[in-house]
């Protein structure tokens, strides 16, 4: 059977007004089978379906608007054969018209088989029709506003283009969204017309929008708030008689959201309340949970196995002061950090917070006991998080068997940046830390100034690999080295600086004339170890490639080249290099990274294979 379309021209705004002609022409070959066909029509066979003449994406679209291929394979009647090979030209016309395919021509044969049916059927989908005369009119100066103006510079198709009727659809959709999001409305295109010819395969769009009044933010109201009446307007981005912008709308939700208060957030406008161009905006809210609990059990090769907990209150008064108190407990590290934190939401977004954090560290380079206290501002600054603050550190620490004792009070300022495509596994992102701190000396135990710079960059290759690259750069300048903390000295070494080598098991070592003096006291105190005398160093260099492939969705395996060094001088750097392999498994808590890494040439003789596992996320 042959199901043809002659050519004609009709108008259309995608609902096609045409008066159509169909010519049903039958194939010579089929009439035999058509004739077996309706002397036996309780017969049932196995139906076999074959297109050919077009490819993918038409192929597609072909196989799924024709009915017959969801009989394929099975048992069906000879009627149900015949009707649906009947069908099928007609359907897979429609199918090739939202593609620009107006004048398509199919035919083919039906016949009976041992089996049952065999249809074969071929599509000729000619030539697309293109558009032509392009109209899109917006009225000044709807059209000059941002989303209105991006959504008619994409709009598709364009003249010269296949005119593709569900992109039509989408670009109109989008102009008339793009106008509702920068205030207007009640617009509405007042001609939407598309006129195709079938013959001159020309499609000829026509769409005119009237936009009305641009309507201005009116009061905002909010409801089932656990906060007094003013408090949440802080939280409001624009000022009342401010033209209504769905952007603003969404940055107040995102505000509202982020400041963590509330487990409903939405923000509407209350179109029915609107007087005069002014639209009243309706905030609905419920409160979450106040108090949030965590507990959990980790393993980090750097500080050991470990459990952790943490209690929150999300606020603790009327002003929306929160409250954190967060306690780990692991075989080389036990902390306890408590944060008090005073919002004030705003342009900016600013914070207040005091804090104080407890350290208790026993690695095989340092054994340190430290309190520091913590007051600072955090905010939000040219798309980086800010924070300018003061700190208190003392404590005592042994490195390398030697003791000492120190408080520094020093100011830090910090920027930190990070975009990311997902949290949970990162395709395009990237990281950037930035942070300087200093001492002037007279309130510390000795003067330092000190800058730090760490960046990572992750970027998706094809479905299945990740290439990352990352760095960290310090220097610092301090009068007494011996009485700089060793949470102010440079490490590296572990799981995130040089692999291959131990935690914090590269660095300047201990001068040799005080190496029989350290190795002495190992001998006198068990608890003190001689196997890593280092000392910390001035400044730090680290730099990281490392390249992925994942075999399954969720399991991967990974090679990686680490390299640097923490020294004292510039003239002293010596290049350490640890490489090594690693295996990735995507779970449920997170990113989970096994990796074993190993010395390159190292300029003291390190050899060994050491094991490295993190879990937790990318970024």
């Amino acid at each position: 059977m042959i199901l043809r379309r002659p050519c004609y021209t009709f108008a259309m705004d995608l609902d096609l007004v045409h008066t159509p002609r169909r010519e049903v022409l039958f194939h010579r070959t089929t009439l035999a089978a058509m004739a077996v066909l309706a002397a036996a029509p309780a017969l049932a066979g196995v139906l076999s379906v074959r297109i050919d003449g077009v490819d993918d994406p038409l192929k597609a679209a072909v196989v799924a608007a024709a009915e017959i291929t969801q009989y394929q394979n099975k048992d069906i009647t000879a009627a149900q054969a015949q009707r649906l090979y009947t069908n099928a030209g007609e359907q897979i016309d429609k199918a090739l018209e939202a593609f620009g395919y107006y004048n398509a021509k199919t035919d083919g044969e039906l016949k009976e088989t041992p089996q049952g049916w065999d249809a074969v059927i071929h599509v000729q989908p000619g030539e697309p029709v293109r558009v032509g005369d392009f109209r899109v009119e917006v009225p000044s100066p709807a059209r000059e506003q941002k989303p209105v103006a991006k959504a008619l510079a994409e709009f598709a198709p364009r003249p010269g283009a296949v005119f593709d009727s569900v992109a039509y659809e989408k670009s109109k959709a989008q102009v008339q969204s793009a106008l509702y999001a920068a205030g207007y409305l009640d617009a509405t295109a007042t001609l939407h017309k598309v006129e195709i010819s079938r013959s001159a395969n020309r499609a000829a769009i026509a769409l005119e929008w009237d936009v009305g009044k641009r309507y201005r933010f009116g009061e905002v109201v909010f409801e089932g708030s656990q906060f007094n009446a003013g408090f949440l307007d802080r939280y409001v981005p624009w000022r009342e008689g401010d033209f209504y912008s769905q952007a603003q709308l969404l940055r107040l939700q995102q505000k509202l959201v982020d400041a963590d208060y509330f487990a409903i957030a939405e923000v509407m406008p209350d179109k029915q309340s609107a007087r005069d161009g002014v639209i009243p905006i309706k905030v609905t809210l419920a409160p979450a949970k106040r108090t949030i609990y965590t507990a959990g059990v980790f393993v980090d090769s750097d500080v050991g196995v470990g459990v952790k907990g943490s209690v929150t209150r999300r606020w603790i008064n009327a002003r929306g002061h929160k409250a954190k108190v967060e306690a780990e407990i692991a075989q080389k590290l036990k902390s306890l950090a408590a944060t008090y934190t005073m919002p004030q939401p705003g342009e900016n977004d600013r914070a207040y917070n005091l804090g104080a954090i407890y350290n208790d560290s026993d690695t095989s380079t340092v054994q340190s006991r430290s309190l520091r206290l913590v007051a600072n501002e955090t905010r939000q600054w040219h798309g980086f998080m800010r924070t300018l603050g003061l700190n208190y550190l003392t404590g005592d620490f042994t490195v390398a068997t030697i003791k000492g004792n120190s408080s520094m009070l020093y100011p830090e300022a910090s920027l930190e940046r990070k975009r990311m495509d997902d949290p949970t596994f990162v395709r395009n992102g990237y990281s950037l830390i930035l942070d300087v701190k200093a001492s002037p000396g007279p309130l510390s135990d000795t003067h330092f100034a000190q800058a730090r710079a760490d960046a990572k960059w992750i970027r998706g290759i094809g479905e299945r690999q990740r290439f990352i690259a990352r760095g960290t750069l310090g220097m610092t300048a301090v009068g007494d080295f011996d009485l700089l903390p060793p949470e102010l000295r440079f490490f590296a070494g572990g799981n995130n600086s040089i692999r291959g080598y131990p935690f914090q098991g590269v660095g300047v070592a201990l001068a040799p004339a005080l190496v029989p003096a350290a190795l002495g006291r190992c001998a006198r105190d068990s608890s003190l170890d001689c196997n890593n005398l280092i000392i910390g160093g001035k400044n730090l260099v680290v730099a990281s490639a490392e390249y992925e492939y994942y075999f399954k969705p969720n399991w991967g395996v990974a090679t990686f080249v680490d390299v640097g060094d923490a020294f004292n001088a510039f003239g002293s750097y010596r290049n350490r290099i640890g490489t090594g392999i690693g295996l990735r498994y995507r779970s449920p808590v997170g990113m989970i990274r096994v990796d074993l890494g190993f010395p390159v040439n190292d300029p003291d003789g390190m050899h060994g294979v050491q094991l490295h596992l993190v879990i937790g996320p990318d970024l």
